[in-house]
């Protein structure tokens, strides 16, 4: 049976949870941040005090208007470490919120895109090009759920 893929990007369009822009607050590492994006962000400037100006900033826009400034440097090892802070990030959200796991888990087996001219990086690129982390993140998030859920 072919099934449909599942494109995510802005936070108000059908599975805009998965996006790090929706609204449900993380806690990790000892402290409350109002998104995941806001955490990603904040950690290419660990244990600095801009990390924490992220931690407080008004939305996960600005957070991420934040973090991708070069004026303040990043951490040294950022890019060996940003697919397991991205993963993090995203597992807290969607453990922390059984409603959001139960919504990803009811997504089973389809692929799960984040669709975006804007990334291709973490998104497709907009025409699948792109490595489409963010999504492959979710999906192994996923397959980490639904073995948990089966004990």
């Amino acid at each position: 049976m072919e099934t449909e893929d599942i494109f995510f990007y802005s936070v108000g369009d059908t599975y805009g949870e998965f996006s790090n822009f929706a609204l449900y607050p993380i806690k990790l590492k000892g402290k409350m941040w109002p998104t995941s994006e806001h955490y990603f962000q904040a950690q290419k400037f660990v244990d600095t005090p801009y990390e924490e100006t992220i931690r407080k900033a008004i939305s996960p826009m600005k957070a991420a208007e934040l973090g991708r400034t070069r004026k303040v440097k990043f951490r040294r090892d950022w890019d060996s470490v940003k697919d397991n802070i991205m993963y993090e990030a995203i597992k807290a959200k969607f453990t922390q919120h059984t409603e959001l796991a139960e919504l990803l888990l009811k997504t089973g087996d389809v692929r799960i895109i984040e669709h975006t001219e804007n990334d291709s990086y973490w998104g497709d690129g907009g025409d699948r090009s792109g490595k489409n982390k963010l999504g492959k993140l979710l999906m192994k998030l996923r397959e980490e759920l639904k073995e948990a859920y089966k004990r």
